[in-house]
């Protein structure tokens, strides 16, 4: 008699992500969005919070002149209000349109397949968090000798800035960040314990 087939054992499929993303919305097109990127797993990393206003360490300062830099690297983002805090950044930029430095797209030739490139369509808030996030976690893993060590976690939050009376909310929200450290949910000292 010969004995059954053994199986491999099961793994887990992986977690499934709930995307925040509006569908069909087209993260390229001209608009205003606020978006908060976090740290790995939440670590106070970018420096920390004393009397209510926020004090960027060497991390930090890395991750506002990245971003700072970002017009020149994506020429068609207009920057706003903007946050380091000690595990997270808040942001506000405009995606305008198209300008004399702005990449010309050449028609393909008739008969050439067109390329798929995989990732987020180039130019769009997708695309600009990603090159921002790769090149913040470049140098800092250069400046701490870490090479291939996570910064970020894996997505970020977006929201699409809808009405003038909604920025002016949100301008507030992101000065007033440090003001509210020590209630803010992404305190680790807010964080309850099971």
């Amino acid at each position: 008699m010969s004995s059954p087939p053994t199986r491999a054992p099961r793994r887990k499929p992986p977690k499934k992500r709930r995307s925040t993303r509006l569908k069909g919305f087209d993260y390229a097109q001209e608009g205003a969005y606020f978006v908060t990127i976090c740290s790995f797993q939440r670590d106070c990393n970018f420096g920390e919070v004393i009397e209510a206003e926020m004090r960027p360490n060497d991390y930090g300062r890395i991750v506002e002149a990245t971003w700072a830099e970002i017009p020149e690297h994506h020429p068609t983002t207009i920057l706003d209000e903007f946050i380091v805090m000690p595990n997270h950044i808040h942001a506000v930029m405009f995606i305008v349109g198209a300008t004399p430095a702005s990449p010309v797209a050449t028609s393909p030739t008739p008969g050439t397949p067109i390329p798929v490139v995989p990732g987020p369509k180039r130019g769009s808030l997708g695309a600009i968090i990603g090159s921002f996030k790769a090149s913040v976690t470049r140098k800092i893993n250069r400046l701490r000798q870490s090479p291939g060590m996570p910064v970020w976690q894996r997505n970020y939050y977006d929201h699409v800035i809808r009405s003038e009376r909604e920025l002016l909310r949100i301008r507030t929200y992101i000065q007033e960040n440090p003001l509210r450290w020590s209630l803010d949910p992404e305190n680790p000292q807010n964080v309850k314990k099971p």
